[in-house]
């Protein structure tokens, strides 16, 4: 492994110290640097907002329930960013799998950075 490889913080690991993983069992990794504020995911999701000043969406909550499940799978199946494979993730804090939009169709995150 690079110096430069130990430097990528692994997305999964992102979120540590949320709620119990009991609660709240989902998390949203948003990459905002692609975000291009087409508001896709503002259309379908209520936790999505656009944000007046920047022009971007951005989440209400970083972490989510079973209830709020299916909107943000909608929200980031939605995004157009990033050639349609999105810049929201939607990702199993029991197992660190990529639920949505999973372009690669085998859990493992999407995040590019």
């Amino acid at each position: 492994m690079s110096d430069l490889d130990a430097e990528v913080q692994d997305p999964t690991d992102l979120g540590d110290e949320g709620p119990p993983i009991a609660e709240k069992p989902y998390k949203i990794i948003f990459e905002a640097n692609a975000c291009f504020g087409a508001g896709k995911c503002a259309e379908v999701g209520d936790n999505w907002v656009m944000d007046i000043q920047s022009g971007m969406a951005r989440p209400r909550d970083y972490f989510i329930e079973e209830d709020d499940l299916q909107e943000n799978v909608d929200a980031a199946e939605a995004c157009p960013a990033k050639k349609g494979e999105g810049c929201i993730h939607v990702i199993d804090r029991r197992s660190g799998d990529e639920i949505a939009p999973d372009p690669h169709g085998d859990g493992t995150v999407s995040v590019d950075w």
